[in-house]
């Protein structure tokens, strides 16, 4: 039997203990499914996600621990590569014997019944890597598909890090609107009034007597 992780939040543990793991993810291939990790030598490749996974999910991470046979189909690859088609044991001996494993995930096409779940345990909420397996000492990326509005100090990270000219405050674009005279002036302006916080119809009024 193959012995894999699965990282989630704290409050789902309870469903999956009872009902098991739902098929809420997408494969490289486009089966639903679940994306987990072997348990491997290493505690910290085990669970090498956790980091990097409580940037898009807030809150306590948990390890639901999950066994299924070893010739379960899976596929196993790094993330952002296509993925290897083979068994859940196999899946398991080439991230065990890999130099580097991080990165690295296993997706099972289909959903983990409550039979298949062993236990739930705690984690420590600091382990593995962010952003990439290899990002400590490099700049991060600003850039919003990889820093995304609303994630937990993106706003520190787009000031220090970000290649693109600091936003202009509303004041300023407003005073921009009215000195604007021309199409694309005008539509500039709008666009970065659409990434600020929005106010009354009666802002845009000199806009009726534009051409």
């Amino acid at each position: 039997m193959a012995d894999l992780v699965h990282l989630t939040q704290e409050r789902n543990a309870g469903r999956m203990l009872r009902s098991g793991v739902a098929p809420r993810s997408r494969g490289w291939f486009g089966e639903r499914g679940v994306y987990c990790t072997p348990v491997l030598p290493s505690f910290t490749h085990t669970h090498q996600w956790a980091r990097e996974l409580r940037r898009w999910h807030p809150g306590v991470l948990v390890a639901v621990h999950l066994r299924i046979p070893d010739d379960e189909p899976v596929t196993v690859g790094h993330y952002g590569r296509e993925p290897l088609r083979c068994s859940a044991a196999e899946a398991a001996r080439l991230l065990r014997d890999i130099p580097d494993p991080r990165g690295h995930e296993v997706f099972v096409p289909r959903g983990l019944g409550s039979g298949e779940v062993r236990r739930v345990r705690r984690i420590p909420q600091g382990i593995g890597w962010r952003y990439q397996p290899d990002a400590h000492g490099r700049r991060p990326c600003a850039c919003p598909a990889c820093l995304p509005r609303g994630v937990f100090g993106a706003a520190r990270v787009r000031e220090r890090f970000s290649l693109d000219e600091p936003w202009a405050t509303k004041p300023e674009l407003m005073a921009r609107l009215r000195a604007a005279t021309t199409s694309d002036e005008i539509i500039e302006v709008l666009w970065g009034l659409g990434r600020r916080n929005r106010g009354g119809a009666e802002e845009l009024a000199p806009l009726v007597e534009h051409p």
